[in-house]
């Protein structure tokens, strides 16, 4: 068999288990094996077909690898569903306690409680969304 056909089969395997794996390292190795395949069947010899796959895979660990772990571990730029709420302002519609309570939040109505238990807010008064919960409203009046 041919060594060009080798590498290219160690490609194909390291691409697939990378599938399952997730961790950029085989993907890189995958991408190595690849690129030797290619210069394997250009007739380059067996040993500097070793030489050309450890320097593109460890080059490729050292430098690329960082970045796709740091652009997969970042944390998302935006926060959306109830999580963008925490922090907004809304406006009771009915007064509200520890217990019970109606807010306005950005033209949706919500069930709502009283960050701070000891607290009464009156209708009308402008607040700040401290947390969710299912869905109600924890908020606190703002000063």
């Amino acid at each position: 068999m041919d060594s060009w056909l080798i590498w290219l089969i160690t490609a194909g395997v390291l691409g697939l288990v990378e599938i399952f794996t997730l961790t950029a390292a085989l993907g890189i190795l995958g991408v190595a094996a690849l690129v030797t395949a290619g210069s394997a069947a250009l007739g380059l010899p067996l040993p500097l077909q070793f030489v050309l796959f450890t320097a593109v895979a460890t080059g490729s660990l050292l430098f690329v690898r960082p970045l796709v772990v740091r652009h997969v571990l970042a944390p998302p730029a935006e926060r959306f569903g109830v999580e963008a709420l925490v922090g907004q302002a809304a406006r009771t519609v009915s007064e509200v306690t520890a217990l019970d309570g109606r807010v306005r939040i950005g033209g949706e109505e919500w069930s709502a409680r009283s960050f701070d238990e000891t607290q009464t807010i009156p209708p009308g008064t402008t607040v700040d969304v401290m947390e969710i919960n299912g869905a109600t409203a924890f908020v606190y009046p703002r000063e």
